[in-house]
């Protein structure tokens, strides 16, 4: 099992909810993806990868205040936690090591 288990997915997910800060809650989350990514996001997918990661412990959740726009329903708001922030380090680390190790003359195309 590896040390912090993190799918490609998850890992865009955990990024861009940083990128996020204070305002990381569903729909900015799949329109930031979107928009830096040029990839469509289905709502179903990001809610599954958000839930993973709360269950991982590598987001906290809270609600935010009820507004008239959205019916009186309330945004869930993510942020990072420390186990996350290991995760995303962990997973920066393995890929630098990666294209560290990559020989000069196996990019020379």
């Amino acid at each position: 099992m590896k040390k912090y288990p993190l799918g490609e997915f998850e890992e865009i997910v955990l990024l861009t909810v940083g990128v996020l800060y204070d305002e990381a809650y569903g729909v900015a989350i799949k329109d930031e993806i979107e928009k830096r990514l040029e990839r469509r996001v289905s709502v179903g997918a990001l809610q599954a990868a958000l839930r993973r990661m709360e269950t991982k412990g590598y987001l906290s959740a809270r609600q935010g205040e009820a507004t008239r726009t959205r019916g009186g329903k309330r945004k869930k708001y993510f942020t990072i936690t420390a186990l996350g922030k290991r995760a995303l380090e962990h997973s920066k680390e393995v890929r630098l090591g990666l294209w560290n190790d990559i020989p000069g003359l196996a990019l020379d195309l």
